[in-house]
């Protein structure tokens, strides 16, 4: 059997030991898995989301919240709505902005750039957003280090300072004043601008030219910041995710994992080359990336070359238990993990009018209150991966099946559970001749594919759609020709 190998496409496709293409799955062990469809949660709301969180209070009810340009939701189970909770006003994010929130306590923290004010919602009592007290600095970027909020790449009032860090007074997201309980901030002034700020124990802080640690020291020094990679930075702040200790980013050579000590090439030899040629750098701003903790992925969501109108329509998949990629067909405007906030019985109307028309079956965690969901927006509504597994295509590398002379291959026999497979083999008899498949052949009584193509090189490639579950791979059969 010839297995579903890792998805290689930087690699020549004779004799590459992965596979070619693997689209619309998520990389097993063994094979491939099915990606669920992107299926809309919420009705819209006025303009494209900007950014999406999911909180919890202390008796682990759910809130879900999203902004756009001009206003910031709250998710409404029992009507579907994004509920506009905006301060007086409302905001006027410019279309390279984006929302980014945290919680902080029983507190939701959002930032949207250096033209608003930060802006607090509290679960359990708040019935809109309103600003921080205390004229706090305006940031692009914000996390939660320890019991400290953190702020980056600020305006604290005479202009943006990008490469500037500034944190709170501990476990007051109000205490400002640099000197008071520990507040303070600090400058990396020979690295660029900051493009992430990911928290935690210790803060990891993002450069264009540069990767720094932040650790607590206590007084006076509060937090010592320690220059770690200088060798590259991070000029996409759309690439950054995290999970534990492990932060994902792109760099002008590839995709990393900086593990707090040093940072891991993760795509070099595998699929650098393949993303920059297909990525649309004039769409930088809109690339977003996401962890799926449940399928133990990091996952980019970028505009291609082949976009319509520069919405982004290609997602980078990484198996960081597995170390291997895939990548989807899916448009979205940007993606994001959250938490979903449950839905009655009578709630579920607001979905659809039938049950056959819902997004997801009636066991997926979207109608759990409280389960995990990968998602993101689209069409200015939340959306989530809930629907029916996306039809997908693997392909073989490219083989000689008999050296040095012809075959002809008679059959192929899929290896894979559930949903429905056709099977094509490709064929070409010179490296400089372009490779042409046969009809696709659907599976007989008897469990195999019949194809009746010859030529000196072969590869395969396996279409499943359906209600599928898992790609493994295949053989193929065939018997040799005379020589020419």
């Amino acid at each position: 059997m010839i297995n579903f190998g890792e998805w290689l496409p930087d690699q020549h496709d004779l004799n590459n030991k992965g596979v070619t293409v693997a689209k619309n799955v998520i990389p097993a062990a063994a094979g491939y898995r099915g990606l669920n469809s992107f299926e809309a949660v919420s009705n819209a709301a006025t303009d494209n989301l900007k950014g999406i969180f999911a909180a919890k209070d202390n008796a682990d009810n759910v809130s879900l919240f999203a902004g756009d340009s001009g206003k910031l939701y709250a998710f409404n189970a029992g009507t579907n709505a994004l509920d506009d909770k905006s301060k007086g006003g409302g905001y006027s994010l410019t279309s390279k902005e984006k929302w980014r929130f945290v919680q902080f306590g029983t507190s939701v923290i959002a930032a949207g750039g250096i033209g608003e004010t930060l802006q607090k919602w509290t679960l359990g009592s708040s019935s809109a957003f309103a600003d921080v007290a205390n004229s706090p600095p305006k940031a692009d970027f914000i996390a939660v280090v320890r019991d400290q909020v953190w702020l980056a790449n600020i305006d604290e009032g005479s202009g943006r300072v990008p490469f500037r860090t500034r944190w709170s007074a501990i476990n007051d997201e109000t205490g400002w004043t640099t000197g008071t309980n520990q507040s303070d901030f600090q400058d990396i002034v020979d690295a660029g601008a900051i493009t992430g700020l990911v928290g935690g124990s210790y803060a990891v802080i993002l450069l264009e030219r540069g990767i720094a640690t932040a650790t607590y020291v206590g007084s006076p020094l509060i937090y010592q910041i320690d220059r770690i990679e200088n060798a590259r930075g991070c000029n996409y702040a759309g690439s950054v995710a995290s999970i534990g200790r492990l932060v994902f980013y792109l760099s002008d050579d590839g995709f990393y994992a900086f593990d707090g000590q040093k940072s891991n090439a993760i795509g070099a030899e595998k699929v650098n080359k393949w993303f920059f040629d297909n990525f649309n750098s004039a769409h930088i701003d809109k690339m977003s990336a996401a962890i799926d903790p449940t399928n133990q992925i990091v996952a980019w969501s970028f505009v291609s070359n082949d976009s319509v109108g520069g919405t982004p329509d290609k997602i980078l998949i990484y198996n960081y238990a597995v170390g291997k990629w895939s990548y989807a067909e899916v448009e979205a405007d940007l993606i994001a993990p959250f938490f979903t906030a449950g839905y009655t019985l009578e709630a579920l109307d607001n979905l659809s009018s039938s049950i056959d028309s819902l997004p997801a079956s009636l066991d997926s965690p979207l109608f759990k209150g409280g389960s995990f969901l990968f998602g993101g927006s689209l069409n200015k509504k939340i959306y989530g991966f809930t629907g029916q597994p996306l039809p997908a295509t693997i392909e073989t590398g490219e083989y000689t099946l008999t050296n040095g002379r012809h075959t002809l291959v008679a059959r192929t026999v899929p290896y894979f559970r559930d949903g429905s497979v056709t099977m094509q083999v490709g064929v070409r008899d010179r490296q400089d001749d372009a490779v042409t498949f046969d009809t696709a052949s659907s599976l007989t009584d008897e469990g195999f594919c019949e194809h009746r193509v010859q030529g000196r090189f072969h590869r395969a490639r396996m279409n499943i759609s359906g209600d599928w579950d898992f790609a493994q791979g295949l053989d193929i059969e065939g018997r040799p020709l005379g020589r020419r």
